[in-house]
């Protein structure tokens, strides 16, 4: 199949098909189901915990305007329709059980962590590679995959397993089963640490939604919101991980795209956080990134428009990049160490040292051991090759340039 016909039909499971296709006729007969709606949502979580207080409530206007984007242009098929509606759900019944945690044990609200390190590269950057190297050392925290979709430990284990990790494998056969090439973009396994922008979700203020529904609405309306809130109650899930897992003192490695947009809400709610930019050419991640999107929306949707994800995200990453810039500017740099892709790859180690060497760390043998045991073990195309181009995207690499001109300058970052 060639990228053009790729790009116009989203990979789509004979049994996934044939729900969809039931849903479509039950849609004409007029006995689907019903537009979601933020108040509706609200009492079902409700009803389904048996809890009612969710402490503050300013969440709900950033659920409104998401469910609102999504019912007027995410275009959902019937299973797309069902999995949105579940994970929405899902994020209300965890607020409602994270505050009558916290009620129950109000040291977790004022809980000591440690600063976090913070890997904020661009998508396709070598960040998921980096994560995991420091993931390696037992000094530093990560949220896994499964913690991520389930903060809070559920009661009794199932086949001697931890329900939230018993549900985020499940999580993993399903994706690998609906877009099984999205494993060759990017790794989603289970047990592995994973993009903490899993944790803002539940905030309804990331940028999940916009990387896997058509939501431009939503998007922009999150452009003009003060994400400090957010910021704020993913600082207090971390503390529920750690009051859960480790205690006072916990040292989080966290990794995501979404913080190079809100670095300066990031310092202002983590005094001290030590931030890590990966770089890489962005006109060829921009590629690599694009096609990982519309793979993602396919999940979801048959209407995927490849030019509309070239256009939206490349004025994204532009808009990543100019910002993350302007909070570095703003404190000279401090607080900030740099890593590029290349040295990444040719050198793993030898990047890692130093690396910690800017960062203060100490770099043991044990540790460089099991960094070395990690990269066996995620070696790279692991789950096969990624091919992608702009052209698939409506982009051209000239076209595109001028978004990255400065941050190319800035950083010195090559053309591949």
């Amino acid at each position: 199949m060639t990228g053009a016909e790729l790009r116009e039909r989203p990979y789509r499971p004979r049994a996934i098909a044939v729900l969809n296709r039931v849903g479509a006729r039950l849609a004409g007969l007029g006995i689907a189901a019903g537009r979601m709606r933020e108040d509706e949502l609200i009492r079902a979580a409700r009803t389904r915990t048996g809890l009612h207080d969710f402490g503050d409530e300013g969440f709900r206007e950033a659920l409104s305007v998401l469910v609102d984007s999504i019912e007027r242009e995410a275009r959902l098929h019937a299973v797309g329709r069902l999995v949105t509606k579940t994970r929405l759900l899902s994020a209300l019944c965890t607020r409602l059980r994270v505050h009558e945690y916290v009620r129950r044990h109000p040291e977790v609200a004022t809980l000591a962590l440690a600063p976090p390190i913070v890997i904020a590269g661009l998508q396709r950057t070598g960040t998921t590679m980096l994560h995991r190297l420091l993931a390696s050392d037992p000094s530093l925290r990560p949220v896994l995959a499964w913690e991520g979709m389930s903060p809070l430990r559920g009661r009794g284990a199932v086949f001697g397993i931890e329900p939230g990790r018993l549900k985020g494998k499940m999580g993993e056969r399903a994706l690998a089963y609906m877009a099984p090439a999205f494993f060759a973009i990017h790794p989603a396994e289970a047990d592995a640490p994973e993009e903490d922008v899993l944790l803002l979700d539940y905030a309804f203020m990331s940028t999940t939604p916009e990387a896997t529904l058509h939501v431009p609405s939503q998007a922009r309306w999150l452009e003009e919101q003060d994400h400090t809130p957010a910021y704020e109650y993913f600082a207090l899930l971390l503390r529920v991980l750690a009051h859960q897992h480790g205690g006072a003192g916990t040292r989080f490695v966290l990794k995501t795209p979404h913080h190079l947009e809100y670095l300066d809400v990031l310092r202002k709610v983590f005094p001290g956080v030590q931030v890590i930019q990966t770089h890489r050419d962005p006109v060829r991640t921009l590629a690599s990134f694009c096609s990982m999107v519309w793979h993602g929306r396919g999940i979801f949707s048959d209407q995927v428009d490849a030019a509309e994800v070239g256009a939206h995200w490349s004025r994204k990453v532009g808009r990543l990049l100019d910002r993350s810039m302007q909070v570095r500017a703003s404190v000279a740099d401090q607080g900030f160490a740099d890593v590029f892709y290349y040295d990444l790859v040719a050198d793993p180690g030898a990047a890692v040292r130093a690396l910690y060497g800017q960062l203060g760390l100490s770099l043991t043998p044990q540790v460089e051991s099991r960094m070395q045991q990690t990269r066996e073990k995620n070696p790279q195309h692991k789950y096969g090759s990624h091919r992608y181009r702009l052209e698939d995207f409506g982009l051209t690499a000239a076209g595109v340039e001028p978004l990255f001109a400065a941050y190319r300058k800035r950083f010195a970052v090559p053309h591949e």
